[in-house]
């Protein structure tokens, strides 16, 4: 105790969801959101260091397109951040997993970055839903950070969830030797009362605090800010609010109220975070 007291606390890298020093992962359903948030994450820490942003998803021009704006004007990311993309071919397929991670150590040592986002899990370990190779991954990766001193952010799956049920450790896709593995966790969510809303919830904390669990999720709407794309935060609740069905009543009482708000001279922005809304949804009532 009194040699680690020595050294200096980790410093939070996102929120209280993510610390220095830590394997992190980010899950949630497909097409939620998770390469914009992670990406989004990885330009607000690349304003202060070095961020390797290994993307097996999108080809460049995908990721061009995504940021940028109606006119064409790109978006500029900090000179701090590099984006790295697999090159299929020039890798060893037969034996593409210790391939891919001696790969993202050599980048790590080339560039000097400390900060890792890996988009996503499935390129790391194809076989992750087996125990042995999920353990043998994780060893991989909890050596690489020891021996670096590397701080990793691992987006990952969830197979199809229903929307009424809480998010859980159980969700992650894969081994659950995984979650065990890890040093944090949290999750995307999809709301059922607004299909353009999104909360993140924490699931699993091994330093700071438990901030984001079931009763204060962080809610928010995804949208383009000039050229990036991002999640814009606008609010918190329980993560029940989003469990619940939006019935007919429902939807009629909420664009009662957002007219009425409208009357009184909010602005849309206003009535979206007033009401736990995305700004298209509050547009969409104003026009019924």
């Amino acid at each position: 105790i009194r040699e680690a007291a020595l050294r200096p606390n980790p410093d939070a890298l996102y929120l209280t969801l993510w610390y220095e020093g830590e394997v992190c992962c980010l899950f949630s359903d497909s097409n939620l959101g998770k390469s914009i948030l992670a990406m989004q994450i990885a330009a607000q820490i690349a304003m202060s260091r070095q961020v390797l942003y290994f993307d097996f998803e999108l080809s460049d021009k995908q990721f061009q397109l995504r940021y940028s704006d109606e006119q064409g004007n790109l978006n500029k990311f900090p000179d701090n951040l590099y984006r790295v993309e697999i090159n299929r071919e020039s890798l060893d397929v037969s034996n593409f997993e210790e391939a891919i991670i001696g790969n993202i150590e050599q980048a790590a040592l080339m560039t000097g970055a400390k900060v890792l986002i890996i988009d996503n899990l499935t390129y790391l370990c194809i076989a992750s839903e087996k125990g042995d190779a999920a353990g043998a991954l994780m060893f991989r990766l909890m050596a690489l950070k020891k021996k670096h001193g590397l701080s990793m952010l691992i987006l990952a799956h969830t197979p199809k969830r229903c929307l009424s049920n809480p998010i859980t450790q159980n969700d992650l896709a894969g081994s659950k030797k995984l979650y065990n593995f890890f040093d944090s966790v949290f999750a995307i969510g999809k709301s059922a009362k607004d299909s353009n809303l999104r909360y993140i919830k924490q699931l699993k904390v091994r330093y700071g605090n438990y901030t984001y669990d079931s009763d204060n999720v962080i809610v928010s709407a995804i949208e383009k800010v000039g050229a990036f794309l991002q999640f814009v935060n606008i609010g918190y609740a329980t993560e029940k609010e989003h469990l619940k069905e939006f019935t007919d009543k429902d939807r009629a009482e909420a664009i009662n109220e957002v007219k009425r708000l409208s009357s009184e001279g909010k602005s849309q922005r206003e009535i979206a975070k007033a009401l736990n809304l995305s700004l298209g949804c509050v547009n969409k009532y104003l026009k019924r």
